[in-house]
C-alpha cells in the first residue's frame, strides 16, 4: 500500500492513543495479531454506550420524541449498533449487543423489512445497512436474516438496483411528509423508475457482508451499477448532489465512495473495473501529507474548522480507505 502512497498513514493512525483504532490497524493493515477482540468491549467507550441501553434492548432519543409513528427506539438502536459492531467489533456473543438484535427483530415485518425509519413506508436503505450490520454481529443463518433478503431481492426496481420506493411516485414534499408521517399503508414502487446510487450503496452493504448472498449474480449485478455511478448525481432529489460522493463518515451511515468502495471490494469487484480504479486514483491524490483524508471534499464545507469529534472520525476514516487500498491491492 505505501508504495502507491505519498505519505505514510500507519504511524499517524497508530499516534493517536485510541485502543480500538490500534487495535484495527495492527490487525488489517499489517497483518499482526493484536489479541483477541474482546478486549476492546471493555473500553470506557463502549461502556458509556451500553450504560444507556433500555431493558428492551432499544436506546433512547435525546431529546424530544419523533411524532407517531417514527420508531424512535430503532433509530437510535441503529445508530448505536454501527458504533458497537463496526468501531469496536461487538458480536452476538456480547450479551448486550445480543439483546440490541432482538429488539431489532422485533421490529422486523413478516414481509421481512425493518420498519419505523420513515413511518409505515418502506426503508430499503435502513433494511440493508442494518441487516449488514446483523450479520457482521454474527446473525448469518437466521430466518429473520434470510426474510429480509428475501424481501431485498423483491423489492429491487426493473434494472436490478434500489430505491426508497416512496420516490418512484414523484410525489410533492407536502405528500411525502404526510404519508411519512402518518399510519399510512406503505406505498408499492414503481418498478419501472430508475435506481438510486444513494439507496443501492447501503442496501449492497448486506449483501457484501454476507458470505452466501455475496456471491449471487444479482448482488454482483447491482455492484457493477453502483461502481458506474461514481462521482455522479444522483436521479432522485433526496441527497441528489454529486458531492454527497465526497462526505465521507466512520462508522458508516450514508453512501460515499469510501462506504461503497468498501462494499465492491468484500463483493469481488477488482481494479481491472475502470470505475473502480478512477475511485481509486481519486483517493490516492487526495492523501494529505498528513497521511491522511479530509472526512469531506464538498466545496460546501472546506472551510469548516475541524472540531476535535471531526479529527477522531478522521482517523476512522482515514483507516477505512487504508483498508479498501489493501484490499484491492494498492
Amino acid at each position: 500500500m505505501n508504495a502507491y502512497l505519498k505519505f505514510d498513514p500507519i504511524q499517524p493512525l497508530l499516534s493517536t492513543g485510541d485502543e480500538a483504532l490500534s487495535f484495527f490497524v495492527h490487525r488489517d493493515l499489517l497483518g499482526e495479531d493484536p489479541g483477541p477482540i474482546q478486549g476492546l468491549w471493555s473500553l470506557p467507550a463502549v461502556k458509556k454506550i451500553l450504560k444507556k441501553q433500555l431493558p428492551d434492548g432499544s436506546w433512547p432519543r435525546p431529546g424530544k420524541a419523533s411524532p407517531a409513528p417514527i420508531n424512535d427506539g430503532l433509530i437510535e438502536t441503529w445508530r448505536q449498533f454501527r458504533v458497537l459492531v463496526q468501531q469496536y467489533g461487538l458480536t452476538r456473543q456480547h450479551p448486550q449487543l445480543d439483546r440490541a438484535a432482538q429488539f431489532v427483530f422485533a421490529c422486523q415485518q413478516q414481509a421481512g423489512d425493518f420498519r419505523g425509519f420513515i413511518g409505515n413506508q418502506y426503508a430499503t436503505y435502513y433494511t440493508g445497512a442494518l441487516l449488514a450490520l446483523l450479520v457482521k454481529a454474527g446473525y448469518v443463518d437466521e430466518p429473520p436474516i434470510h426474510r429480509a433478503f428475501q424481501w431485498l431481492l423483491e423489492m429491487r426496481q426493473d434494472d436490478g438496483g434500489w430505491t426508497i420506493p416512496i420516490l418512484t411516485l414523484y410525489y410533492d414534499w407536502k405528500t411525502v411528509i404526510r404519508l411519512t408521517g402518518e399510519p399510512a399503508d406503505p406505498v408499492e414502487p414503481d418498478r419501472s423508475q430508475p435506481f438510486s446510487h444513494n439507496w443501492t450503496g447501503m442496501v449492497l452493504r448486506a449483501f457484501a457482508a454476507h458470505p452466501q448472498f455475496r456471491q449471487m449474480e444479482e448482488t454482483r449485478r447491482a455492484a457493477e451499477l453502483l461502481a458506474r455511478r461514481f462521482f455522479q448525481k444522483d436521479v432522485y432529489t433526496s441527497y441528489q448532489s454529486a458531492d454527497y460522493w465526497l462526505r465521507f463518515e466512520y462508522p458508516f451511515w450514508w453512501n460515499n465512495l469510501v462506504a461503497a468502495l468498501d462494499t465492491l471490494a468484500e463483493i469481488g469487484l477488482t481494479r481491472e473495473n475502470e470505475s473502480i480504479q478512477r475511485a481509486l486514483d481519486w483517493l490516492v491524490k487526495h492523501q494529505e501529507p498528513s497521511g491522511l483524508w479530509k472526512l469531506s471534499y464538498s466545496r460546501a464545507e472546506e472551510a469548516e474548522p475541524v472540531s476535535r469529534l471531526m479529527m477522531q472520525r478522521k482517523y476512522w476514516v482515514s483507516l477505512a480507505i487504508c483498508r479498501i487500498l489493501k484490499r484491492f491491492s494498492i
